[in-house]
């Protein structure tokens, strides 16, 4: 290869289908960092991809907005008995049937292993061989697309995964200066960082340009630590509202910080959305009881209320758990760019076996379902699927995988759960037990679960769309234990105090 400004290297190009790799300095042969395909997994030669040769068919897609929309959270792999993109296709009519407005895909870039999560990523560029490749999450993405769905990526710019990374030897892509709850930290303001920086922002203008995805819901954005007068995240919102002004980007962060939607020239970022685990928690931790790792910042009704009507609990308040003061006041923010939700990946595959919130499905979901806020469902929540989410993976190193059974066991003493409770996540059944079982349908007990969601969703079409600043046009009430919602003409009651028992009135024409 010749040496090109800038630390590039460049070669003549080769031709769709070939297969390649790059030895630095005689060492290795290393898959490409930007490889768009590893047929063989994260370990193997990367594979020339020529984009224009798919054929699209989401010529009249007109593209997503937040305001109004309901989210469905799925992990491609445990979706479907085949765990493949093309099988997701064939569950979409029941997602169009049930309501939901987008599908919000667990990450899909190359990791080791067939199955896992996802957030162990090495080959950012590349969708994963064993759900079908660039062209199966092509067909996927186009599929939605004809179905009236939009499409959001869940994409990891914090940490790479332990297999397959070899980022660190193609340039200084990680730093010493930080550290993040994975390992090494990237060098997002550095020297050489530049580069780095390009990398990850060329990587989110990929996914919107070659795959036509709406957004991206960009993972625990707390973690990516930089000091840079242009943070990276303001950076990746420019240029991605610059190429595509309609794409949504939607932040994960524990902070309870707005500047993460605050406008560019309010002095915040720019993103379009932020995840509210406040609502989850409040809700969580007052319908179980549980009091135990951060659950101990919640359970009083009082910050249920709170959270329905502002979606952060903490916005400049002491927390216990964390020992110091969390958040800053959302004042302003237009209530739809809060996602809210009952259930995750994060809330339900956390737990040491992976256990739903089973506890009242129809109190839950008639608070989730009416909010202002913009809501998010997770795969099989809607008819109380009775499947849990463990954390799995697929390594094939025994040293890893015990290094990783250890560490998640080790995770879990702050809830106070068993080792022995905590599931081996490289044993194939847990993979195997989260799978979602689609025979439940044809059960009374589910389907029952399954047509209140879809009774609740029918409903929020026929509310306005709620763009007001949070806090607005929404009446919360705690009395003797009942919480009242009230917005547009739609009247929620739920005892708390008691049973949980649900009404829900529409008192609007």
């Amino acid at each position: 290869m010749s040496a090109a400004p800038g630390g590039w290297w460049t070669a003549p190009g080769a031709t769709p289908g070939a297969r390649y790799g790059f030895s630095l300095d005689g060492g290795d042969v290393r898959p490409d960092p930007r490889s768009p395909f590893q047929p063989d997994g994260v370990l193997g030669l990367s594979e020339v991809i020529d984009h224009a040769r798919f054929t699209w068919q989401d010529g009249e897609w007109q593209g997503a907005d937040l305001a109004g929309a309901v989210i469905y959270e799925l992990h491609v792999g445990a979706f479907t008995p085949e765990g493949t993109f093309d099988s997701t296709i064939e569950k979409l009519p029941h997602l169009v049937d049930l309501g939901v407005t987008a599908v919000e895909i667990l990450p899909v870039a190359e990791f080791g292993g067939d199955h896992g999560w996802g957030y162990d990523g090495a080959s950012l560029y590349a969708p994963h061989h064993a759900y079908g490749g660039p062209d199966g999450l092509k067909r996927l993405v186009d599929a939605c697309h004809r179905s009236g769905l939009a499409v959001i990526l869940d994409v990891v710019y914090n940490h790479l995964g332990p297999v397959g990374n070899f980022l660190g030897e193609f340039g200084p892509y990680f730093t010493e200066r930080y550290h993040t709850p994975w390992g090494a930290a990237l060098n997002f303001d550095g020297r050489g960082s530049d580069e780095v920086r390009r990398f990850f922002v060329d990587n989110a203008l990929m996914w919107l340009r070659d795959y036509h995805f709406d957004g991206l819901r960009l993972d625990a954005v707390h973690a990516i630590l930089d000091q840079s007068p242009t943070h990276v995240l303001e950076q990746l919102a420019c240029e991605v509202h610059d190429a595509q002004p309609q794409a949504l980007l939607i932040a994960e962060s524990d902070m309870n910080d707005p500047r993460l939607v605050w406008p560019r020239e309010r002095g915040g970022f720019g993103l379009d959305g932020v995840w509210s685990d406040d609502w989850h928690h409040s809700l969580h931790a007052l319908i179980t009881g549980e009091r135990s790792g951060y659950y101990e910042d919640f359970g009083a009704p009082e910050q249920l209320a709170t959270a329905l009507r502002r979606a952060w609990v903490y916005d400049g308040a002491y927390s216990r758990f964390r020992g110091h003061t969390r958040g800053r006041r959302p004042d302003g923010i237009p209530s739809h760019r809060f996602v809210i939700a009952a259930q995750n990946h994060d809330q339900v595959g956390n737990r040491a076996a992976g256990d739903r919130l089973s506890l009242h499905p129809m109190a839950i979901s008639a608070l989730l379902l009416t909010t202002q806020f913009t809501p998010m469902l997770f795969q099989g929540e809607e008819w109380a699927a009775s499947t849990p989410f463990q954390y799995f993976t697929d390594f094939s190193d025994p040293q890893l995988a015990r290094a990783v059974r250890d560490g998640r066991r080790r995770e879990f003493e702050d809830f106070g759960w068993r080792p022995e409770d905590v599931p081996d996540p490289n044993a194939p059944e847990t993979f195997e037990r989260s799978k979602l079982n689609w025979a439940e349908l044809d059960h009374p007990k589910h389907r029952k679960v399954l047509d209140w969601y879809r009774s609740l969703l029918a409903l929020r079409r026929r509310l306005p769309v709620c763009t007001s600043p949070v806090g607005e046009d929404v009446q919360v009430q705690l009395d003797a234990g009942v919480l009242r919602f009230e917005r547009d003409g739609v009247v929620v009651k739920v005892d708390v105090g008691r049973d949980w028992a649900v009404d829900v009135a529409e008192t609007r024409g």
